[in-house]
């Protein structure tokens, strides 16, 4: 059974990057199953630290990116998810090539979100695994006169 609520394809998911961060640093959505959403991201000068690394902050954008779209697909029209925390622990160092993101759920709750995060290189070899909190936000209501 899966976990989505709301109805999207990889096509539309890009397509919303579009002039945002996440267009900027090259993260770009490439697979989802009933219980996942994973992205690519390359590792060259825009996701660098100085030292010619893998920035962990780029990690980090690339998992709040994909937790965060995979929360608001796990509600309904009424609702909308926001971050409340993420934590990473960066586990290896990489230089060149692709990581890889996928997202999965720890607990789909009413009011908060969990999701694990883990990020692996072109080797499969973690690089960084991350959580992240969302909470789950009701639209308010319009009022019109």
């Amino acid at each position: 059974m899966s976990i989505w609520q709301k109805q999207f394809d990889l096509k539309d998911l890009n397509r919303s990057s579009k002039n945002t961060l996440v267009e900027h640093i090259g993260i770009e959505y490439c697979a989802f199953d009933d219980n996942s959403l994973t992205a690519m991201m390359p590792v060259d000068n825009r996701t660098h630290q100085p030292f010619g690394m893998l920035h962990g902050g780029a990690s980090v954008v690339l998992a709040e990116t994909l937790g965060s779209i995979a929360a608001n697909m796990c509600v309904d029209e009424e609702k909308y998810c926001v971050g409340l925390d993420i934590n990473a622990n960066h586990v290896r160092a990489v230089r060149t090539g692709i990581v890889k993101g996928t997202a999965t759920p720890v607990h789909l709750g009413a009011t908060t979100q969990v999701w694990q995060i883990t990020i692996t290189d072109e080797r499969q070899q973690l690089v960084c695994t991350s959580r992240l909190t969302m909470a789950v936000l009701r639209h308010k209501k319009q009022v019109t006169s």
